[in-house]
């Protein structure tokens, strides 16, 4: 039924039940006669039984159904010969050597297909897996950023209350300090240059003797 063509050898028993009507059937042909003609009815009950069915039916557990259904429709057409059918069975079942060929590269064909869906369900789920780690990063990262902004700018608020407050004190100490601190940054490393006129009063706190700015 599937077009898969089998090559099946079958072998049948049976016996003379009605010895008159066996005579009157196959005259002097004899046991050779009906040999012949049975292998015919058995011929044609394979062909029919076996065409109607899938080729995995007749290498699975229904080959035993499928022998009992040749052997009582060759039975009842063997009744006239005056023998009775009573056993059918198949000997072997195999695919022609071209069927098997083609056989085995449909399911190499299929295996191939199947491990391709894996490897593409695979790489899928892979790229799922990395597409929420990036996500999980990047939100990781933006919410560190966030926190870090945000505890920085209270270090900033913080540093300038101090500074406000202590201006408001000392605006002179607090314009020292601010001085020292520029001296600091201005004359980082080793070969520090800086090129300032005469008249700036960037160093005013080290000229004067007093540490205060120098009076204009």
């Amino acid at each position: 039924a599937d077009d898969r063509r089998l090559v099946v050898d079958a072998f049948a028993r049976w016996r003379i039940s009605d010895a008159t009507q066996f005579r009157r059937a196959v005259g002097a042909s004899g046991i050779e006669g009906a040999r012949n003609r049975l292998e015919r009815i058995l011929n044609a009950q394979l062909r029919e039984v076996l065409g109607g069915v899938d080729s995995g039916a007749v290498l699975s557990a229904d080959r035993v159904a499928l022998m009992n259904q040749i052997r009582d429709q060759a039975r009842a057409e063997a009744n006239g010969l005056g023998v009775q059918v009573i056993d059918v069975r198949i000997k072997r079942a195999d695919l022609p050597v071209q069927n098997l060929q083609a056989t085995y590269e449909r399911m190499r064909a299929e295996r191939e297909r199947e491990a391709a869906d894996e490897i593409a369900r695979g790489q899928e789920a892979a790229q799922r897996v990395r597409a929420q780690a990036d996500r999980t990063v990047v939100e990781t990262t933006s919410e560190a950023r966030k926190q870090a902004e945000i505890v920085r700018g209270e270090a900033d608020a913080t540093r300038n209350g101090i500074f406000a407050t202590a201006f408001g004190r000392d605006p002179e100490f607090f314009a020292f300090y601010r001085s020292l601190t520029a001296y600091e940054n201005s004359l980082k490393g080793e070969n520090s240059t800086l090129v300032i006129t005469p008249d700036s009063e960037f160093f005013d706190y080290l000229k004067s003797d007093t540490g205060a700015a120098a009076a204009e």
